[in-house]
């Protein structure tokens, strides 16, 4: 008789840079965009977890504090392993770091009934649109209002305008992401009232954060990147109150996915004066 396979038991602990590559083929066999280089962004800016069987990496899951509020995601399990646990073990191994903090995540339908049974609730949709970026016409802004460059002496003021635009703490976020990015400001008489940004991401770019107070503004903050990046492909992941979806459609950028945002012990207290139209990404929100 053929002998049967005998296998090791699941063993977790903390990811490390060493680990990354792995992560990264888990990712690419369920035709994930993100690049060695993402996964390395996500990580020196969080806290993960992997699951090894025979020295194997064969799960991932990984959880960002910002404040008293957090976000979780990159919650991968092999194919070859789902079914087993091992995604239940990930989510208990990241929330138990996280602690008691107000906590977001973004689910695919096939993992929301397991985040529902760990008491997230649904708060929206995110809507990832993406393509190949059409020329568009600029936005008008009313009187006063311009858009500039980011400049270094930005970073506290837009630090300010995220953490009112989510209710999280997003400072130490942002200067980590914006040095490896561009950013347009948006202002008002002088004052810094809005932003978007563009960073390389996936497959080509992606915009996010956008955080401005009205739609119209919102598409002026992503309208202007369409000079330079026309031909270029280009994701923005939206919120479903966004009111962007049409506008983005024209520009190239079509609906392809929509996730489900949910939302466990409370939401953030974000500014009703402010919103974030784009988020960076469907890990950090």
């Amino acid at each position: 008789m053929p002998r049967q396979a005998i296998h090791a038991p699941v063993s977790y602990r903390a990811m490390n840079e060493r680990d990354v590559p792995a992560a990264h083929e888990l990712s690419q066999a369920l035709r994930w965009p993100h690049r060695v280089e993402d996964w390395q962004f996500v990580l020196r800016l969080g806290t993960g977890f992997v699951a090894e069987e025979n020295g194997e990496v064969i799960g991932t899951g990984l959880c960002w504090k910002q404040g008293q509020q957090a976000s979780l995601g990159m919650i991968i399990v092999s194919p070859a392993h789902q079914g087993k646990g091992i995604g239940s073990e990930l989510m208990r191994l990241v929330l138990e770091a996280l602690g008691n903090r107000c906590t977001l995540l973004n689910a695919t339908p096939a993992g929301q009934p397991l985040y529902e049974r760990l008491g997230f609730v649904a708060t929206g949709t995110i809507w990832q649109h993406q393509g190949t970026m059409n020329a568009v016409d600029p936005v008008a802004l009313a009187a006063g209002e311009t858009l500039r460059p980011f400049e270094p002496g930005d970073i506290e003021t837009l630090t300010d305008l995220a953490n009112r635009a989510t209710g999280m703490s997003r400072g130490d976020l942002l200067k980590s992401l914006l040095p490896m990015a561009e950013t347009v400001v948006l202002e008002r008489n002088g004052e810094a009232v809005g932003f978007s940004v563009m960073r390389r991401f996936g497959r080509g770019y992606a915009i996010g954060p956008v955080v401005a107070s009205d739609s119209e503004r919102a598409k002026a903050l992503i309208a202007c990147w369409s000079g330079a990046y026309t031909g270029s492909f280009v994701r923005v992941d939206i919120t479903g109150t966004s009111g962007l979806q049409d506008w983005l459609a024209h520009a190239g950028l079509v609906q392809v996915d929509t996730v489900v945002a949910m939302a466990r012990d409370g939401v953030p207290p974000a500014d009703s004066g402010l919103k974030q139209f784009a988020i960076i990404n469907q890990a950090l929100c």
